[in-house]
């Protein structure tokens, strides 16, 4: 099981790095660790293994968070709607995405980063993303709002990219242009 030590800190080199594809059929190996990211952000959302265990709540993690750099993220969150978007994909991938923007308007925040970067985080408001699931099966999830958010968030781990690279470093909470706010 993984806990909070098993995940690098910013400041990290895995965290900047771009993620390499990960060979499909996916070994037990690349499962068993993407499986293990799932587990995280699941138990992590339980107040009472969280407390156990000493987790940080998320909502996702990717590979290169726990000094993996393979492109492997997962997903466990409600929408508005309550609905479940829970996933753990292999080589995910923004196929497309809406013009219109969105953000929190609370901001971002992740594992892999203990201190506040206060701001507004522009994102796309709509995205379709592609992968493989961790049966082997090709997924195609069109998501939006706050799913889409953290979707974005997971996939730039696996670019090198930080939420906080987003965040005009001289306004950073300045309007986002064409964008739909979404509280958290």
């Amino acid at each position: 099981m993984l806990t909070m030590d098993d995940i690098v800190r910013d400041g990290h080199p895995v965290l900047r790095q771009v993620a390499k594809e990960v060979s499909l059929p996916a070994s037990a190996e690349d499962r068993n660790i993407l499986s293990s990211l799932l587990e995280y952000v699941i138990n992590s959302q339980d107040p009472e293994i969280a407390q156990k265990y000493g987790l940080r709540p998320g909502i996702g993690l990717a590979a290169p968070q726990i000094n993996i750099s393979k492109r492997m993220i997962a997903v466990h969150l409600h929408d508005e709607k309550g609905t479940l978007h829970s996933h753990a994909i292999f080589n995910p991938k923004i196929a497309s995405h809406s013009v219109e923007r969105a953000y929190l308007t609370s901001g971002e925040g992740c594992l892999s980063v203990d201190e506040a970067y206060p701001g507004y985080v522009p994102r796309y408001a709509r995205v379709t993303v592609k992968g493989t699931d961790i049966e082997g099966n090709e997924v195609k999830l069109r998501l939006k709002g706050l799913p889409a958010i953290v979707f974005q968030h997971e996939i730039d781990h696996l670019n090198g990219i930080m939420f906080y690279d987003h965040i005009d470093q001289d306004d950073p909470f300045k309007p986002v242009q064409n964008a739909i706010p979404i509280e958290r």
